[in-house]
């Protein structure tokens, strides 16, 4: 019964924490905490106890910050089976630490206290998102840079780009019209891309004269407003992604037919 409570066990734990040392533990009377955490993935496991014990733990994840690149402050090349990470750090702190992998479940972390700003990574995959941040410290000490690490870059990088495997899902025409429609589509899901999406190409055909014509748009459009159509045709759309490796597969819309009359 919460009038019973005498206070709250806060644990912060890193994901991952190549330290391997307990989570750093807070005490509080108070029901809020203000965390200044860097942009790693966290978890928070909040207790709490009275003169009986204490309460098993309930367990809050840090949710990630956008996906948003931090450009310009880490460089990413291929150089055979690893990758080099270099960066150029608005200051000389006492150690770096830096994060890659492709997700919260898969991280990788070291602590490097050498003032060079470069590592090199390997055990990479194709086809695979990846995620590298480099974070800055001035106190190394395992189980104390939590609370002082600063990231000051952070970006993605496939180790090889591949052609979607999927086309976009959910292809619908609205407002038929005489010379016009809009297509609206779902964008491709990223563990479909197998590559950075650089955008989609719309062909559609007139298919009593099989004629078809292709627009090209950017990755971030899911819709797009066709005209110069004929009246009293039927038209088929299709839309696939394409990424630096290529096109994907393309994704049929239902057969839609123009007035003859209206506008």
């Amino acid at each position: 019964r919460s009038e019973n409570i005498l206070g709250y066990f806060i644990n912060v734990e890193r994901t991952p924490n190549s330290c391997n040392d307990s989570p750093n533990r807070i005490f509080l009377k108070d029901r809020k905490i203000l965390l200044n955490l860097s942009m790693a993935y966290y978890r928070v496991n909040i207790s709490a106890y009275n003169e009986a014990g204490e309460s098993p733990q309930a367990v809050y994840i840090v949710p990630e910050f956008p996906t948003t690149d931090l450009p310009g402050q880490i460089h990413v090349k291929r150089q055979g089976t690893n990758v080099a990470v270099t960066w150029t750090p608005e200051y000389n702190p006492k150690c770096f630490v830096v994060d890659w992998g492709a997700g919260e479940e898969d991280m990788h972390m070291k602590i490097i206290t050498t003032a060079t700003g470069n590592f090199t990574l390997d055990n990479f995959q194709p086809y695979k998102l990846y995620k590298i941040m480099v974070h800055a410290s001035d106190v190394c000490q395992c189980g104390s840079f939590i609370r002082h690490e600063k990231t000051f870059g952070v970006t993605h990088f496939y180790f090889v780009e591949g052609v979607p495997r999927t086309g976009p899902s959910n292809v619908t025409i609205l407002n038929i019209k005489k010379h016009s429609v809009l297509v609206k589509w779902s964008e491709i899901a990223i563990e479909d891309r197998l590559g950075f999406l650089r955008g989609y190409r719309i062909s559609y055909t007139d298919l009593s004269r099989k004629k078809s014509l292709a627009v090209t748009l950017n990755s971030s459009t899911t819709s797009y407003h066709l005209t110069g159509l004929k009246e009293k045709t039927i038209y088929r759309v299709q839309i696939s992604g394409f990424t630096d490796a290529g096109e994907g597969p393309l994704t049929f819309s239902q057969p839609f037919s123009t007035p003859k009359y209206g506008t």
